[in-house]
């Protein structure tokens, strides 16, 4: 269905722990090269699971068939390693929405890849979608310990979830121009000047456009102090808007791959979404779908890019949620997406 891959185990299970509704997912991933549930999607369920005191068939690696039955929200602490470096970015999209609605704090240890690809970083989630998911009433601390990249993974993160009492609709349509822009720029068991020229090739990049208000803050560790597992960098930058939205991007490094390529990189991609003139970058358009479905009143959102993995949130989101989203605009054009949210509440 659609995008066709994880996204769609992701977002069900998530909807299912919220809405509270048994599960049977069929087909799982079924024309991908590696068909079936892979570490990432294990754990992700796992977490999803026991926040919500769920009950599963069929989770396990290659898996094609789930099924998720789950028995109300809890609280505590829970830890999971995908001992791989599968996306703890990715996990917690799937684990966030049903925490929302726990009776009480919820924490969570995930270990596994921070910054990886085919993923949002750690430091967008931290930069740009909790920020934005702040705007809806919901409240978490990320904290990153350890950093995690490919190959080995390991990294490791807490998140603290403080339950609101029901998500507020959002009104994300006129952006205004920009503020301001912050970032992260990281590189872990590499000489600290490759952060420093990720940085720099950004503020270059973004200074060409006349933006100058740009602080990037830099992370590196001595070589005695380095707690990391593998060689990794990467850059994350999060652009303020008038109206208080936030438009991100990221980069991560790879071998052969120099430090200027992957700042500019960096930069070039949040003035592309910049140029939308939409309120909303293309990742931030599909993980707040979710949310949406379950808020408190009608949210409306434009969105640079209506992307397969949005269009996937919304249909997984409409069988679950029962509600009725209107998209306005053509696959992989900005667009605009809207919805009467079913006012869950806790």
């Amino acid at each position: 269905m659609l995008e066709g891959g994880g996204q769609i185990v992701r977002t069900t299970v998530a909807l299912s722990a919220l809405t509270n509704k048994e599960v049977r997912i069929t087909k799982i991933r079924d024309k991908r090269p590696n068909p079936g549930l892979q570490a990432q999607h294990v754990t992700a369920v796992q977490a999803v699971a026991a926040a919500s005191g769920a009950e599963t068939e069929g989770l396990l690696p290659g898996s094609k068939e789930l099924m998720f039955k789950p028995r109300g929200h809890v609280t505590g602490g829970f830890s999971f390693n995908v001992g791989t470096a599968g996306s703890v970015p990715l996990i917690l999209q799937a684990v966030m929405p049903s925490a929302a609605y726990a009776p009480g704090q919820v924490e969570f240890e995930l270990i596994g890849g921070t910054d990886v690809p085919w993923s949002p970083t750690v430091d967008y989630v931290r930069l740009v979608e909790l920020p934005l998911l702040q705007l809806m009433g919901y409240r978490a601390t990320l904290t990153v310990h350890r950093r995690g990249h490919y190959p080995k993974g390991g990294g490791r993160v807490t998140m603290l979830v403080d339950p609101p009492r029901t998500l507020k609709a959002v009104n994300l349509l006129d952006r205004g121009a920009e503020t301001d822009v912050k970032g992260i720029s990281h590189c872990v068991k590499l000489p600290s000047h490759v952060a420093q020229r990720q940085a720099a090739a950004a503020k270059d990049k973004l200074s060409a456009r006349g933006i100058r208000d740009v602080n990037i803050a830099i992370e590196t560790y001595p070589s005695d102090q380095d707690p990391h597992f593998a060689p990794g960098s990467g850059i994350a930058l999060a652009m303020k808007c008038v109206n208080g939205t936030i438009l991100g991007a990221d980069s991560i490094g790879e071998r052969g791959k120099p430090a200027e390529l992957v700042g500019d990189e960096a930069a070039s991609k949040l003035l592309k979404e910049f140029d939308s003139k939409a309120a909303l970058d293309r990742h931030m358009g599909d993980i707040i779908i979710p949310y949406m479905a379950v808020a408190e009143g009608r949210s409306e959102i434009e969105v640079s890019a209506i992307t397969t993995h949005t269009l996937t949130n919304i249909k997984v989101s409409e069988i679950l949620a029962g509600v009725r989203f209107q998209v306005e605009g053509s696959v992989n054009e900005p667009g605009r997406i809207s919805v009467q949210g079913i006012g869950l509440k806790t």
